[in-house]
């Protein structure tokens, strides 16, 4: 059974920011509360994320598409103890009329029986990772400003 989930979030800081981190690959250790570890295998299109999760386990996220053009990107999910035969994510990245970025994080789950509790927690996840990054990149900007008054 096919389900979505998907989060939306309004950053006051420039797409392209957000894009550069999120195409970047790594580092979601630093935004999801429930990652330990992040570890990247590769480059570009095809590279594998090993994903250490808080709680135990690991999964592995395989890239599938990183478009530039239009700040999307896209990995399945080739390993992960929750039991699922199909996860594929996709994150966009657009601009709002002010500056500042939007970001889509949808998540397609395909599994004999998606429990609620499964599609509670992926949207749990994200909502804190996607929340993670904004914080990540906002104490970031807010380094590189304090270096440069310095």
């Amino acid at each position: 059974m096919l389900k979505t989930v998907t989060i939306s979030k309004t950053m006051a800081m420039p797409a392209e920011t957000v894009w550069s981190a999120i195409a970047g690959i790594g580092g979601l250790e630093r935004w999801f509360p429930v990652i330990a570890a992040c570890r990247v295998i590769g480059d570009g299109v095809g590279a594998l994320r090993i994903l250490t999760l808080a709680a135990g386990g690991e999964m592995t996220d395989r890239v599938e598409l990183i478009d530039h053009c239009h700040r999307r990107f896209q990995y399945n999910r080739i390993e992960s103890p929750f039991g699922v035969s199909h996860y594929l994510g996709t994150v966009t990245v657009g601009e709002t009329v002010d500056g500042g970025s939007v970001v889509e994080w949808m998540v397609e789950i395909d599994a004999e029986l998606v429990s609620q509790e499964l599609l509670d927690f992926v949207h749990q996840a994200i909502t804190d990772g996607v929340a993670g990054l904004e914080w990540d990149l906002l104490e970031s900007a807010a380094s590189s400003s304090a270096s440069e008054a310095l």
